[in-house]
């Protein structure tokens, strides 16, 4: 009987588009089972690709803007509109206007990267007649707490003299007064909906600053500064619009974005695969697969926490269908994720190499590591023919 297999990956940070992770794993488990009934559904979780895959899955329009960058330069960027809408409908992301992959590396401190090129990205929206505007959260390079997008859309933030502050999270404890009088006026006609992760916090020992921090180049004292602005942001905030946002859910997202957009946007904060499910159909692709392969650049402690690989494999558990998970590196407690429906998980990586190495040999690695699952699947059916 052939094998039915469902590949849902995420991209990988960095390196792979999560339809080119698709690709490479489509091309190992062949390689083992030739006559594998392949089916593909690359997978975005608000981050890289989240435009681009709603518009092609709803037959809508891409459309490309300069903007600025995360470290001040101008950049190429995009947004879209879905098709099939009544309500004309915007799309973006986040990342591609201030994603990680957009900081050199010589250049990721989060005290200065900046927003405010989302701002931009939903001002062009704007300028071009949306109606509704679905922002995509994830793989930022910044931990402004959305500031930088709020002043691109004219929303003033004020040191105690009056004075504008710069662009970046560590401007924020100098925050004294928000003013919102010159705030794009088009915002008051336009319903924005924001796909992000849930678990995120803006403030506290989890918050945004202390988890995610580092990976954007943040050092130990660095972390700490940023905990303090955003402290300081969250004061203000509830000071001068009477929100309290530092535990809100998703106000931690995108390095705080969740918040900007909440508190001066007025947009509302969804759990994003409640978002990115209305428009690619998962659970049917399921209902027709044997076998679930997903794949993310890290499977650890923090995979639960409403990352694609868990959510692919609750959703097939619904099935009972087993799930095998392929990582770049396996990290801290991944065992964590058996609990979740993750049946085994394998890293691609075959010997010891530096981040660089295994970024640029992804796919070579990726390839190999799918076709190694695959024969292990390949022993199992053996012996269950051989135990009848």
């Amino acid at each position: 009987m052939t094998l039915r297999v469902l590949i849902a990956p995420s991209g990988f940070k960095e390196s792979l588009a999560a339809d080119e992770v698709a690709d490479c794993i489509a091309t190992g488990v062949l390689r083992t089972i030739p006559d594998a009934k392949i089916r593909k559904a690359p997978l975005v979780d608000g981050g890289e690709g989240f435009t681009k895959a709603l518009v092609a899955a709803t037959g809508g329009s891409l459309h490309s803007v300069r903007v600025t960058g995360p470290v001040g330069q101008l950049i190429e960027s995009h947004y879209g509109f879905l098709g099939g809408t009544d309500v004309k409908t915007a799309v973006l992301e986040m990342a591609a206007a201030a994603g990680l992959r957009l900081v050199p590396r010589d250049a990721r401190d989060p005290l200065k990267t900046t927003t405010y090129g989302v701002g931009e990205l939903i001002k062009a929206a704007l300028d071009a007649g949306a109606e509704q505007i679905l922002v995509g959260c994830g793989d930022s390079g910044t931990n402004d707490g959305g500031a930088g997008m709020a002043q691109a859309l004219g929303i003033r933030l004020l040191d105690a003299a009056g004075n504008e502050l710069e662009r970046g999270g560590g401007e924020l404890i100098k925050l004294h007064t928000i003013d919102m009088s010159q705030r794009d006026s088009r915002l008051e006609q336009v319903k924005i909906d924001v796909a992000c992760n849930w678990h995120n916090l803006l403030c506290g020992e989890k918050g945004v600053a202390r988890v995610f921090g580092p990976q954007k180049g943040a050092s130990p004292e660095t972390v700490e500064q940023l905990a303090a602005a955003l402290d300081r942001y969250a004061d203000v905030i509830e000071q001068e619009l009477g929100i309290d946002v530092r535990e809100m859910p998703g106000s931690g997202a995108s390095g705080g974005l969740g918040t900007g957009l909440y508190a001066f946007l007025g947009a509302t904060l969804h759990p994003r695969y409640d978002i990115v499910m209305q428009y690619l159909e998962l659970d049917s692709l399921l209902q027709e697969s044997d076998l679930v392969i997903t794949a993310e650049g890290s499977i650890d402690f923090q995979t639960p926490r409403g990352k694609i690989p868990v959510e692919v494999a609750q959703r097939a558990k619904r099935y009972y269908l087993p799930v095998i998970a392929i990582a770049g590196t396996i990290g801290k407690d991944a065992r964590v994720n058996f609990d979740y429906g993750i049946d085994s998980f394998s890293t691609i990586l075959k010997e010891p190499c530096s981040l660089p190495e295994a970024i640029a040999n992804t796919p070579e690695l990726l390839t190999y590591a799918a076709e190694r699952v695959m024969r292990l699947v390949k022993v199992g059916q053996k012996l269950a023919q051989s135990v009848r």
